[in-house]
C-alpha cells in the first residue's frame, strides 16, 4: 500500500522540525510527512511582497518536488492560515485539511469580542521585538493561564527573525482575501484541534465559524492545552492517532491505529 503523504506547516515562531519532530515520529509507520518551514523565513528579512500566496506557492513547490499530485495538509497558527489559503485556491491538490488553531480565517463578520482581540494584535506592530513576542503570546491564551518565564540565556539564532515575521503575518491579514465561498466548496474532511486553555475569543470563535463553512468538519478539544502548549508538541501521540483517522477516512482506508 502506498504511504500516506502529508505536509505540515508550523506557526510564526518555532521552525518546522522543532515543532513537529515528535509528532512525525508518532505518525510512523506508513506516513511520509514533511515538516516544511515557512517561506517567510527563507531569508533574514521577509521577502518583498510576502503574503499567504507566497506560502501557498511554497507548499505546491514542495509537493511537486516530491512528485505528489495530492496530499494531506496540516497547519498550525500562521501555517494554519496558509493552509486555509491552499484549500481555498487549490482544493484539487488536497486530500484533507487539519487545522491546529489557525491564526486567522478571513475578514468576515466577526463578533465584537473577536474584533477586540484583533485590535490588540494590531497594536503589537508598534512594540519593540521582545515586548511584541511577550504580548503576542499573552493574547493567545485565557487570562488566567500562567505562561512559563522566558528562557534564560541567549536565544537561538532563528529567533531574531520572528518579530518581523509576526509583523508580516499581521500586515497580510489586513488585506488578504480568504474567500468563504471557496472554502465552503471544499468537500474533503477538515479537522480542527482546539486548546481548552486558548483564548476563546480568538481560536474558539474561528473554530465555530469554520464549522459553519466546511461541509465535513470535526473539532477535537484538548482541554489542558493552549496555543503555546499545542497538542503536536504536548500530546503528539494522541494527535497522531486523530490525524491517521482523518487521513484513513479521506483515502478510504481501514483505520487501525489506536492509543
Amino acid at each position: 500500500m502506498e504511504p500516506i503523504r502529508a505536509i505540515l506547516l508550523p506557526g510564526s515562531i518555532l521552525p518546522a522540525q522543532l515543532a513537529y519532530g515528535d509528532l512525525i515520529e508518532d505518525l510512523a509507520p506508513g506516513v511520509d510527512a514533511i515538516a516544511k518551514d515557512l517561506e517567510l523565513y527563507e531569508r533574514d528579512e521577509p521577502p518583498p511582497g510576502w503574503s499567504l500566496d507566497t506560502e501557498v506557492d511554497g507548499v505546491l513547490r514542495e509537493a511537486d518536488a516530491f512528485g505528489w499530485e495530492t496530499f494531506h495538509l496540516v497547519g498550525y497558527s500562521g501555517g494554519g492560515a496558509a493552509a486555509l489559503a491552499v484549500a481555498a485556491e487549490h482544493p484539487e491538490r488536497l486530500l484533507s485539511l487539519a487545522l491546529l488553531e489557525p491564526a486567522w480565517a478571513g475578514s468576515w463578520d466577526w463578533s465584537p469580542a473577536h474584533e477586540e482581540v484583533w485590535r490588540k494584535y494590531r497594536e503589537l506592530e508598534e512594540l519593540p521585538p521582545d515586548e511584541l513576542i511577550l504580548e503576542f503570546t499573552r493574547l493567545g491564551v485565557k487570562p488566567d493561564v500562567v505562561l512559563p518565564p522566558p528562557v534564560e540565556g541567549a536565544p537561538p539564532p532563528w529567533m531574531a527573525r520572528r518579530p518581523a515575521g509576526v509583523r508580516a503575518f499581521l500586515e497580510t491579514f489586513k488585506s488578504y482575501d480568504l474567500d468563504r465561498e471557496k472554502l465552503a466548496a471544499f468537500r474533503k474532511p477538515v479537522f480542527y484541534a482546539l486548546g481548552g486553555l486558548s483564548n476563546p475569543d480568538a481560536y474558539g470563535e474561528i473554530a465555530d465559524r469554520l464549522a459553519k463553512v466546511f461541509p465535513d468538519f470535526h473539532i477535537e478539544v484538548f482541554e489542558e492545552r493552549h496555543h503555546f502548549d499545542p497538542p503536536h508538541r504536548a500530546e503528539p501521540l494522541r494527535l497522531a492517532v486523530l490525524l491517521r483517522e482523518l487521513w484513513d477516512r479521506a483515502e478510504g482506508r481501514e483505520h487501525q491505529v489506536t492509543l
